[in-house]
């Protein structure tokens, strides 16, 4: 009987110790981001810039509202792509691929994009958000130490976040998506972060499978209409 209870008291201490340090883990993430209070501030998010997939360049605009929508503008070869998101659904578009009317994406590609109409981060308030942490220990990231953290959200998408132990700002991040029709995971990595004009911090180069994205420039709290995100 004492052997259980121990047992039972050590999980319940593992539990508690678990969770603290989670806590720990995101107050710095958002610290080192701007803070709580400037990212309560956050409602809508412009990032400009280009990358560079198999020899072509594309421009890329992004559009966010806050839990309103987001979309993707891709200029590739003189062709206007687009990629959206509201709280209805999300849409795809690229005639460049052959594509003459937009495409509804299916639910993991869905729910993988929803979570990302939360401009302010997946670790703010992320307890009022409905999303639970785990903490899976630390992993070596490009030779730093990071801690790995499995989120799950409250509409079932989950993905792994990677946070630097020194900097404690994200550098990777592993998630679930469709592509050419089958499920994959997606890893991407963030680097070359800084300090936009209204104190806000953003990882201005993002790196995945594709290609990188190098943003120019990012913009905060500047008017979007609502109208860009219907499909």
């Amino acid at each position: 009987m004492f052997k259980t209870l121990f047992i039972a008291v050590m999980a319940l201490v593992t539990v508690q110790l678990s969770a603290q340090t989670v806590d720990e883990i995101v107050d710095k993430n958002v610290e080192a981001m701007g803070g709580k209070e400037k990212l309560a501030s956050l409602k809508s998010l412009k990032m400009s810039g280009t990358m560079n997939a198999n020899g072509t360049d594309i421009t890329i605009n992004s559009s966010k509202l806050h839990q309103v929508g987001m979309r993707m503008d891709l200029d590739i070869m003189g062709t206007s792509n687009y990629q959206l998101i509201n709280n209805k659904g999300g849409w795809a578009f690229f005639p460049v691929m052959g594509m003459t009317e937009p495409k509804e994406m299916d639910e993991v590609q869905f729910k993988s994009g929803f979570n990302q109409l939360d401009v302010q981060g997946s670790f703010f308030n992320y307890k009022e958000k409905g999303t639970t942490i785990e903490l899976l220990g630390k992993e070596t990231v490009d030779g730093s130490e990071a801690y790995k953290l499995k989120l799950n959200f409250k509409n079932g998408h989950t993905a792994t976040f990677f946070i630097d132990t020194k900097t404690n700002r994200q550098v990777k991040s592993i998630s679930k998506t469709v592509v050419n029709g089958k499920e994959t995971e997606v890893e991407t990595s963030y680097s070359d972060f800084k300090q936009n004009a209204d104190g806000y911090w953003f990882p201005y180069t993002i790196t995945s499978s594709q290609g990188a994205i190098t943003f120019d420039k990012i913009e905060t709290n500047v008017e979007i209409a609502e109208s860009i995100f219907q499909n």
